[in-house]
């Protein structure tokens, strides 16, 4: 072709690519048919290994089948075997008992013939005692009539001598129940007040009023009418006037009788009573003590007003008497320190007043003429010199309750000082 490229077909190299192509194609033939032969080997090789496992496993169900009947047929021959061991036992228990109850019955034959055997012994010897006692009651009687007329004639000879004793007695009594009657007239010409010792009956009948329980510190809140007793029961019990189980308050006199107010604390033993006010017509002063039954408290507090009181000396003794604490308290004292306040000048309308200042100048003149008025009043009395507690009922009220008052007086020294007169109940 004029003027063309010419072009040459390598027939040999195409020959050798479709050799090498038909070689790789027959190599993977083999090798495929190698895979085939390997998986169907490996496909027998895990059937044998089923078949293997399946046969082992029928053995191990045929050995456990075997095992568990051997199994049961031990069971079975140690639950006969039990049986025989308690039928054994049961049998031998039975002839035990059986063996027991004629011993038994043996021992109680010899121990009836014994006692009968005894019985007759004591039988024979009562009545050998029997014939020897009523030979000696026979002479002891005798004895006896002897003594009684000797008696008789001794028991006249003494009445007469107790005739004549008791009528130089009554004779003697006569004159000192004289002289007692002229001694009590002259004392009550004199005002000098009777002293009486209560009975054994009126303790009893007194504790029993008050419902006196044993464990418990019983304090009676006393003094003279309007002297604020109710409202210092309150106080102690962490009560307001106005609280559904306060004691009553009033202008008048509102305690007629012994009121009981237990302690709201559980953990404080202690009981409160609001004892009525001396010096009114129903309670005289004289009087106050036994016919209010102080004598039956454990603890007696004496509310003081204005002025000390014949009635408050009279408490004081008593208790002396009869060897119960007795606290001198003054309360209201907050009352009468805004007087004094006021008597010293203070405006509670003047806001540019010092009234801290005046608070503490009347607080200390209360405290001071309290304690001297007090002390000359005991002195007076002859009684020996004690403290006066000066309260209030908000601080004090506030203290039991677990607050901190900002104006304070005797509060917590009472509370404290009461505390520790009380015993350690468990």
């Amino acid at each position: 072709m004029g003027g063309g490229q010419s072009h040459h077909v390598d027939w040999a190299a195409i020959h050798a690519r479709e050799r090498a192509e038909a070689e790789a194609r027959a190599r993977a033939e083999a090798a495929r048919q190698e895979a085939e032969r390997a998986a169907q080997a490996a496909r027998a090789e895990a059937e044998r290994l089923r078949r293997e496992a399946e046969a082992a496993r029928q053995r191990f169900q045929a050995e456990q089948a075997e095992a568990a009947r051997r199994a049961q047929a031990a069971r079975e021959e140690a639950e006969r075997q039990r049986r025989e061991r308690e039928q054994a036992e049961q049998a031998a228990r039975a002839a035990r008992e059986a063996a027991e109850a004629r011993a038994r019955q043996e021992q109680q034959r010899a121990e009836q013939l014994a006692r009968e055997a005894e019985e007759e012994r004591r039988r024979k010897i009562a009545a050998e005692e029997a014939a020897r006692q009523a030979a000696l009651a026979a002479k002891q009687e005798q004895e006896r009539q002897q003594r009684v007329r000797e008696e008789e004639n001794r028991r006249l000879q003494a009445q007469k001598e107790a005739a004549e004793r008791a009528a130089q007695k009554a004779a003697e009594e006569a004159k000192q129940a004289q002289a007692a009657r002229e001694d009590a007239e002259r004392k009550l010409q004199e005002g000098t007040r009777p002293v009486v010792t209560p009975t054994p009956e009126e303790y009893s009948a007194f504790r029993a009023k008050i419902q006196h329980t044993q464990g418990f510190f019983h304090v009676a809140i006393s003094g003279i009418a309007g002297s604020g007793k109710s409202s210092l029961v309150n106080a102690f019990r962490g009560k307001h006037n106005m609280d559904f189980d306060a004691a009553a308050v009033g202008v008048n006199e509102t305690t007629l009788t012994v009121a009981r107010y237990p302690d709201p604390n559980p953990s404080n033993r202690f009981i409160w009573y609001d004892v009525p006010g001396a010096g009114t017509l129903k309670v005289p002063d004289w009087k106050y003590f036994n016919q209010q039954g102080l004598f039956v408290f454990d603890c007696i507090l004496v509310v003081v007003n204005n002025r000390f009181t014949a009635t408050d000396v009279a408490i004081l003794t008593n208790a002396r008497r009869f060897g119960i604490p007795a606290f001198i308290v003054r309360s209201k004292a907050d009352q009468h320190i805004k007087n004094l306040m006021k008597d010293m000048g203070y405006d509670s309308d003047d806001e540019g007043g010092n009234k801290a200042s005046y608070f503490a100048r009347a607080r200390d003149q209360y405290v001071a003429e309290t304690t001297r008025s007090i002390r000359t009043n005991l002195q007076e009395a002859k009684l020996p010199d004690q403290p006066v507690y000066l309260v209030t009922n908000v601080a004090l009220q506030a203290v039991v309750t677990g607050k901190t008052p900002k104006k304070m007086l005797d509060e917590v020294k009472l509370l404290t000082d009461l505390a520790g007169t009380a015993p350690r109940y468990p």
